[in-house]
């Protein structure tokens, strides 16, 4: 499992905003193969947003500690 440092800086929010952009263009330009691959990035970009968002909701979660196991003292 690959694991992914919550503190990371949110490169991947910057290159998807890039991405959206140059595939405007290349839709514009009828550039199709440059489609397909900024279609493939925006997936792999859009995964490690995911995963980020992941790490980060790990990282907040708090330890319960229910003590350890004792014995009962029966009065009689």
């Amino acid at each position: 499992m690959r694991q992914i440092n919550p503190k990371m800086p949110l490169w991947p929010a910057e290159i998807e905003r890039d991405l959206v952009l140059r595939r405007k263009r290349a839709e514009e330009e009828q550039w199709r193969g440059e489609i397909e691959d900024i279609d493939m990035t925006l997936t792999f970009v859009r995964t490690k947003q995911a995963e980020q968002a992941d790490a980060a909701r790990t990282a907040v979660r708090t330890t319960v500690l229910f003590g350890l196991p004792g014995t009962r003292h029966v009065s009689g």
